[in-house]
């Protein structure tokens, strides 16, 4: 459940308030995630015009 979208449905249909923070922490995690990729491909990208 790493979009928004499934996390709103899920708690609407009765998710256990304990368990939403797990979903929340793993969209979290999935957004750093993404953003340290980018940038690692920036960085690639930057290196790659020397």
């Amino acid at each position: 459940m790493l979009d928004f979208q499934s996390i709103r449905q899920a708690i609407s249909m009765g998710l256990p308030e304990k368990e939403s923070w797990r979903l929340a922490f793993g969209l979290t995690v999935t957004l750093v995630w993404l953003y340290l990729e980018m940038l690692r491909l920036f960085a690639i990208l930057a290196g790659r015009r020397d």
